[in-house]
């Protein structure tokens, strides 16, 4: 074990690998940075150009994106009030306030080291709870795993968004494109076109569906002024501010770290979870929302510490824990790297190189925060008539160099306009995204369940694990629904 981890080390530690990590780094600070970028837009962005690399440095490229654009997007909430990702605007809540100040740049560093500890937290916890939680795994079967899939559908429905209605109805719609090809025996369903036979390619829907969205909402519902961004004042995080918030800090690593875990949760539940934990337990709740640094401290321990642990159910069990790596869901399998128990065995070298990579990339994030520190007021100012096209080209440059199909380009457009009309219809996007990449091995796992069984339904809930995953899908749908009646009783007693 000791050789194999040394190996990778060494592997890791490559002038190649580092400079793909750096930039990975920098391009997600940048595009964090930038209102209406989003993380989940910077990794599709570059999956397509994933295709020609090596495994490992291509899933480590689209983590440092995923880790950067977490930090960047308290940029802009800091400077602007205006959050560059969802995750961020908890933070905009204490660091737009202390702009206002002059004391961006403290808040800026305060971001920083936040979210460095937070994702080195959540590091930590994949290292030491993947490979045991992989070894579970290998004890399960067809009906264990259609099971866990359901869960985590359930799950999805049941967080994104407001509405558990709309959500089942996002998932439903996934599944259903899902369902587009040649099935596992031969039968072609909706294969209106020769191109539609071999089913839709992973990279034009993420694409479609989460980039150019973004893409439109930046032409259509242009914001009719822009803040000015604040100065950065006052930069330098005392001793005695840092250790205050220390404790605020390592709560928030761990609450990100665990929520991180739970598939369907993802950085923006667990940064809104922690704040409103710190502001409880604080001494310093009242400053909360007026300016205070340990309202930033939890934000971003928490968004950041949700990174790393959002790879342990997707490295551990193939189920993705929130849309970005639900995204590199797609790399992995493109690369022919299957997530999952198995992963643990026959890419054993390639799940340390992994690990190591995602460790330095960490200290990276470090540098790169305060390296780019004085240039952040100058990025969240790109203008918008040069990114829009800038993007769109890439888009669509991308996706055509995959397999120089034109049929996945109107792939790509057509998802495109179903993204932006589930958005106008507040319609989450998330479940949509889950349920097409799982739905093929939902489906799977549930043909061969029933094959073992000779079509006996009762395999489904045959053994412990089955049982246990029942009650917590039945759990909840049950919490979902309750809270969705007591939202309803809440919006009449308000209309009344």
């Amino acid at each position: 074990m000791l050789h194999e981890i040394l190996s990778a080390l060494v592997e890791v530690a490559t002038f190649q690998n580092l400079l793909i990590m750096i930039a990975g780094i920098w391009g997600g600070v940048i595009v964090g940075a930038i209102p209406g970028m989003t993380g989940t837009m910077a990794v599709t962005l570059a999956l397509p150009f994933t295709f020609y690399m090596q495994p490992v440095p291509s899933i480590l490229l689209l983590v440092a994106l995923y880790k950067g654009s977490t930090y960047g997007g308290s940029v802009s909430a800091i400077l602007i009030k205006t959050p560059g990702t969802a995750s961020a605007a908890c933070t905009a809540l204490d660091g737009y306030p202390l702009a206002q100040q002059g004391k961006a740049g403290k808040a800026l560093n305060m971001a920083l080291y936040s979210s460095v500890i937070g994702d080195f937290v959540s590091n930590i916890s994949l290292i030491f709870f993947a490979a045991p939680l992989a070894l579970l795994a290998l004890k399960v079967g067809p009906p264990e795993y259609f099971m866990l899939m359901l869960f985590a559908l359930t799950t999805v429905a049941g967080v994104s968004g407001g509405s558990l209605l709309l959500g089942l109805i996002s998932g439903g719609l996934g599944l259903l494109l899902a369902t587009v090809g040649e099935d596992m025996y031969g039968s072609f369903r909706f294969a209106f076109t020769n191109d539609m036979q071999s089913g839709l390619a992973i990279a034009p829907v993420l694409i479609g569906l989460f980039a150019l969205p973004e893409l439109i909402k930046l032409i259509v519902l242009r914001a009719a002024h822009k803040d000015e961004a604040a100065k950065l004042g006052d930069q330098k995080v005392t001793r005695a501010e840092f250790m205050g918030s220390l404790r605020t800090i390592l709560k928030g690593s761990a609450i990100g770290s665990i929520m991180g875990a739970i598939p369907g949760i993802g950085p923006s539940a667990a940064a809104f979870f922690s704040y409103g934990e710190a502001q409880r337990s604080s001494k310093n709740g009242k400053n909360f929302g007026k300016g205070e640094l340990e309202g930033i401290a939890a934000s971003e321990s928490a968004n950041n510490g949700a990174c790393g642990a959002t790879m342990i159910p997707l490295l551990a069990l193939g189920v993705p824990g929130d849309v970005i790596t639900g995204v590199m869901l797609g790399a992995f399998m493109i690369q022919g790297l299957t997530p999952g128990p198995l992963l643990f065995q026959t890419n054993i070298h390639e799940v340390y190189m992994l690990l190591i990579g995602m460790l330095v990339s960490s200290v990276l994030l470090f540098f790169a925060g305060k390296i780019t520190m004085r240039m952040f007021s100058y990025v969240s100012h790109i203008p918008q008539t040069l990114l829009t096209p800038l993007v769109l080209l890439l888009c669509l440059f991308g996706i055509y160099s995959i397999s120089s199909s034109m049929f996945d380009v109107a792939v790509l457009l057509g998802m495109g306009l179903v993204g932006f009309g589930m958005f106008l219809l507040n319609i989450p996007a998330a479940p949509f995204l889950i349920a097409f990449i799982l739905g093929p091995m939902l489906e799977e796992n549930l043909r061969r369940a029933l094959a073992i069984s000779r079509g006996d339904p009762s395999v489904l809930v045959s053994s412990p694990i089955t049982w246990i995953f029942s009650v917590l899908i039945l759990f909840v749908i049950t919490i979902t629904v309750r809270r969705e009646i007591q939202k309803s009783k809440d919006r009449k007693a308000v209309a009344a």
